[in-house]
């Protein structure tokens, strides 16, 4: 996931982050990394919305690489696919270094402050 500069990022990589940006494709990443493949109806069973809704968040989830599908007769059986997280790692960790640093840095400032002993 290297880039060049502003807007130098791969279609591949903008589907990744276009699917994890919705909270519904989140949830369904979750379910399947705590509980496995799932057949569509029982990944449904955990939403309030309509299965052709929710097999629209699939598809996306699909399209972006986070999720493969296999088909059991009539089922459709979705796996996680977390390569693709890998590279959303990548990209995020400067921003975890940077973050690291500057609480580190409120850290080490706190405590050379004076305690504040009043009530």
């Amino acid at each position: 996931m290297t880039t060049t500069g502003a807007g130098a990022g791969t279609a591949a990589e903008d589907r990744v982050f276009a699917a994890l940006a919705n909270a519904t494709r989140r949830e369904v990443l979750r379910l399947l990394r705590e509980k496995g493949p799932q057949p569509v109806q029982a990944l449904a069973d955990h939403f309030a919305m309509r299965r052709p809704s929710l097999s629209e968040h699939l598809k996306v989830l699909r399209e972006a690489g986070l999720v493969s599908e296999q088909r059991s007769g009539r089922q459709r059986v979705y796996r996680l696919e977390a390569a693709p997280l890998a590279e959303v790692q990548d990209w995020l960790h400067p921003y975890e270094r940077f973050w690291r640093e500057a609480l580190k840095g409120l850290g080490d400032l706190l405590d050379r402050m004076p305690d504040d002993d009043r009530p």
